[in-house]
């Protein structure tokens, strides 16, 4: 356990002052994990996930934002926990950092003469104090019912009115299952028993529609989405079916699905699949270049990288070298670990006559990825340098979110050097006080400013090694080296390789550490904690 989770967690037990009036207010951001079966019953096992669920659903509908079950998912991946294992305090509160949480919901459940209990508490990672405790009892077929008495215990005006409410207990469990098994098969088969038991049930049809897409049965997961035609996931559906239709290559009913959900209101996710849409099947005067849409896609979301990314590679396409590199450049700001990004930009930059400045991209580029030889081999024995497909699309409507960068989505503030030296200083804060989603957001912001800040990039893999995120930090880190080669930005690598069970790269980053600076503590301290080398 780290230093860091140590004193959390301690911080936590030592505080469990009654908060004000709810655990959850307004402008947190909440994540629910799955509650603990300490009596180990196997019925209750799939519930650990189901209330999980549903109260999650809750504290959304009262409009608090609530981190989603993918995304708490690939935290438990990223920070090698068990997805189905009961966490420790301290293993929750890494959970709750490394998805950017100011609250965590935990809790568990327990049979007691046949009635199903449900307790829950918070710990508010903002303030570091434990909520009391908040139980629900009843029968277990009373399971919505002792979930919605919960949420109205922990969060401000709880609400089931924007609710779509599971249509039995039943279908709920089969869903829920199929969401925690094992193997595809096994979970098609839930989702398909769910769907039978309640042909309504939306949320089963789409979760049966990302199985079938992540599978590559793109007609099984067109079916699935289009038995969604109404209700509050009828947009999801429209847009899953669209996304299908252009794995398919139906680009006209991908493109007609597509506007008719864009007519509803304008959204970045679906500008951008229609860029993509006229980057595959070619634009016309009827129906708009992709340039178009991507800049539509860029000016709703501009804090998006992976938007800019493709506005540039879409002009590069269009052999407009000079537009590619106005906007790749836009999306390094954003995204300065896009090694994608980096090599288009080369090859823009040298197409218009700054050989320099693309000799250094094409560097970077290389630090970031062994895969940009291939493409300089593949260009050298007469091929493109750039290849077709690299546009990127999002599989699943975004949800909308607070948690979004007001700095970067504003234009005004480009006093570059200050700014960005002002804002590396209030990251230095607060990782100093372990205020780490705090410190993320200020070195983003210093980032867009000046994306190749050395010091920028070794605190932020500082920051991603705290969290769990060793492979993040190593790209931090390589960007650092390119851009100023220091001990300390050597020292922190080793110790993200070393995180990631690479020990003889971790040796040989160290070992240039040593060479840089061979009075360099830290680098002799890790380097005594390697294992020999074979």
């Amino acid at each position: 356990m780290t230093i860091r989770l140590v004193l959390a967690a301690s911080l936590v037990v030592a505080q469990p002052t009654p908060m004000a009036s709810v655990p959850i207010g307004a402008g947190v951001v909440a994540v629910v994990l799955p509650f603990e079966n300490p009596q180990a019953i196997s019925r209750l096992h799939w519930m650990r996930e189901g209330v999980a669920l549903l109260l999650g659903d809750r504290i959304a509908a009262s409009g608090v934002e609530t981190v989603t079950r993918d995304e708490r998912v690939l935290a438990y991946e990223r920070l090698q926990l068990p997805v189905t294992a009961a966490l420790s305090r301290a293993s929750a509160i890494e959970v709750g950092h490394a998805v950017g949480a100011s609250a965590i919901v935990t809790g568990r459940l327990a049979l007691e003469d046949d009635q199903l209990v449900i307790s829950a508490r918070v710990v508010r990672l903002d303030n570091g104090r434990l909520s009391p405790e908040i139980s629900a009892r009843g029968a277990p077929g009373e399971l919505f019912a002792l979930t919605s008495r919960i949420a109205a215990g922990l969060v401000e005006s709880a609400s089931d009115n924007a609710l779509q409410r599971p249509p039995s207990l039943a279908a709920f469990e089969l869903f829920t299952r199929g969401l925690v098994a094992e193997t595809p098969a096994a979970a098609q088969g839930y989702f398909e028993q769910a769907i039978e038991a309640a042909p309504a049930y939306d949320a089963a049809r789409l979760a049966l529609w990302e199985l079938h897409s992540a599978q590559g049965a793109h007609l099984r997961a067109l079916a699935s989405a289009s038995g969604v035609t109404a209700g509050p996931l009828r947009q999801d559906a429209q847009y899953a079916a669209a996304i299908s239709q252009l794995h398919l290559q139906r680009f006209d009913d991908a493109f007609t699905t597509l506007r008719a959900l864009q007519q509803e209101g304008s959204r970045a996710d679906v500008s951008n699949a229609l860029g993509v849409v006229q980057l595959r099947r070619g634009a016309s005067a009827q129906t708009g270049r992709a340039t178009y849409y991507f800049s539509q896609a860029t000016g709703i979301a501009p804090a998006e990288a992976d938007y800019f990314f493709n506005l540039g590679y879409a002009y590069w396409l269009e052999k407009d070298p000079n537009g590619a590199a106005y906007w790749l450049r836009e999306a390094v700001r954003r995204d300065p670990a896009d090694g994608d990004a980096h090599f288009v930009l080369s090859a823009a930059l040298q197409r218009i006559g700054a050989p320099a400045e693309a000799a250094r991209e094409r560097e970077l580029a290389r630090r970031l990825s062994s895969r940009y030889a291939a493409w300089e081999a593949r260009a050298l024995a007469g091929g493109e340098l750039i290849p077709h497909g690299l546009e990127r699309l999002r599989e699943r409507l975004d949800r909308p979110s607070a948690r979004v960068d007001a700095f970067i989505a504003s234009s005004g503030q480009r006093e570059q050097a200050q700014l960005a030296a002002f804002h590396l200083d209030a990251a230095r804060r607060a990782y100093d006080r372990e205020a780490d989603g705090e410190a993320a957001r200020e070195l983003r912001r210093a980032l867009y400013l000046s994306p190749y800040l050395a010091s920028a990039h070794v605190l932020l893999g500082r920051v991603h090694l705290r969290n769990g995120r060793a492979d993040e930090a190593v790209l931090a880190l390589k960007i650092a080296i390119w851009s100023d080669e220091t001990a300390e930005a050597h020292t922190v690598l080793a110790e993200a390789y070393l995180a990631l069970g690479d020990a003889l790269q971790a040796r040989e980053a160290v070992d240039r550490a040593l060479a840089l600076d061979p009075r360099s503590a830290p680098a002799a301290a890790l380097k005594a904690r390697l294992p020999p080398p074979r």
